[in-house]
């Protein structure tokens, strides 16, 4: 009996999680890319949205050290109604995101 009770608990909280709208299908609008032995550059953008781009570049750091230098940024919309961007550059001083909040309407 404990397993019914188990079982029909963990299929209602399936069924609760599970999205109560139907979603409209997500397309790419634009996707380019470029890579090549001193870096790379792409980007994207698709129908709901959400656009992000890239680029990454070698650095010398020492007489034989290289390494890669990223930049770049990212959008979308939230289910809380608002817009996040956010810029970054990861280097050898790590990860350093900006993030910028929208509020549409406003």
């Amino acid at each position: 009996m404990q397993k019914y009770v188990l079982v029909a608990l963990a299929l209602f909280a399936v069924a609760a999680a599970a999205p109560q709208q139907p979603q409209e299908p997500t397309y790419i609008l634009k996707q380019d890319s470029v890579v090549n032995p001193d870096g790379y550059n792409f980007e994207f953008e698709t129908s709901d949205g959400t656009q992000r781009q890239e680029q990454g570049n070698l650095k010398q750091l020492a007489e034989n050290v290289q390494a890669l230098q990223v930049q770049g940024s990212y959008k979308y919309a939230a289910p809380d109604g608002l817009i996040y961007t956010v810029t970054y550059v990861a280097d050898e001083h790590g990860f350093q995101p900006q993030e910028h909040v929208e509020h549409p309407g406003q």
